[in-house]
């Protein structure tokens, strides 16, 4: 019982550490695209977010497939999870780009050089974006947990 009640509020924290970061570092990239330098606060909220997205994973996996919730295939069968998976990939397909952006901006600090920020207003939407997403997952979650949609 207690491994249940421990990974679950570990998937709920990292849901919460993931929508804090997500949104911290959309208001960090504002505030680059706007000249302020704000770099260091984009890439440690960018850290945080990845994190807590192999954390929501990991557990999420674990509990799904793992024997520790309702089994796989109450999940399977669940429309609001379909719907959860659905999200989760959205947010994995919007995250390539600044992803890959985030990735060359640390490598490029790293060699003492420059930045292009650019892009830093379309990547902060899309982190908006995926913190929608997120509070969508949530909704969706607590739909799923209690059998809504199974008729």
């Amino acid at each position: 019982m207690l491994a249940h009640w421990s990974l679950a509020a570990i998937h709920l924290l990292a849901f919460a550490l993931g929508f804090w970061a997500v949104l911290t570092r959309g208001t960090a990239l504002r505030r680059l695209a706007g000249g302020t330098d704000a770099v260091r606060n984009v890439l440690m909220a960018d850290n945080l977010w990845g994190l807590s997205a192999v954390v929501l994973l990991v557990t999420g996996g674990m509990r799904a497939f793992g024997g520790f919730e309702k089994g796989t295939d109450y999940y399977l069968h669940q429309p609001l999870f379909h719907l959860k998976m659905t999200l989760f990939v959205l947010i994995l397909l919007l995250e390539i780009a600044p992803m890959i952006a985030l990735i060359k901006w640390r490598m490029a600090l790293g060699k003492g050089r420059a930045i292009d920020p650019s892009k830093a207003g379309r990547f902060a939407r899309i982190s908006h974006i995926e913190a929608l997403l997120l509070v969508l997952m949530v909704v969706a979650a607590t739909g799923m947990a209690r059998g809504v949609g199974l008729g």
